[in-house]
C-alpha cells in the first residue's frame, strides 16, 4: 500500500505522463498506453484499466479524435480513484459509454 507521499509522487507521474500522450500517433500512443498500465497496476491504480482497454479498443478501430480524446480526459480521472472497485466499474461503464459509442 502507498503513503500519502508516495501515492501522490505516482499521481504526479502518471498526471505528466498522460499530458504528454499524442493522441494523433497511434502506434506511440499504444506503447505509451501500455507504459501507463503497467506504471498504475505496479501501484494499485486498477480504475485505469478500463479507461486504457478502451482506448486501445478506439485505436484498434482506427479512431484518433474526440473517443480518443475522451479516454484520455478519462484516465485523469482514473488517477484519482486508485483501485476502488465502485469506481473501477463505473468508469468501465463510462469507457462503454463514451468512447465505445
Amino acid at each position: 500500500m502507498m503513503t500519502g507521499g508516495s501515492e501522490r509522487a505516482i499521481w504526479i507521474q502518471l498526471d505528466e505522463r498522460i499530458a504528454a500522450l499524442d493522441i494523433g500517433h497511434g502506434a506511440r500512443l499504444a506503447a505509451d498506453l501500455d507504459s501507463l498500465r503497467r506504471l498504475a497496476a505496479a501501484n494499485g491504480l486498477t480504475a485505469m484499466t478500463p479507461v486504457i482497454h478502451a482506448i486501445e479498443a478506439a485505436l484498434g478501430r482506427g479512431e484518433r479524435g474526440p473517443a480518443v480524446a475522451s479516454g484520455v480526459a478519462m484516465l485523469r480521472d482514473a488517477v484519482r480513484c486508485g483501485d476502488d472497485p465502485r469506481a473501477n466499474a463505473a468508469l468501465a461503464a463510462a469507457c462503454a459509454r463514451r468512447i465505445a459509442g
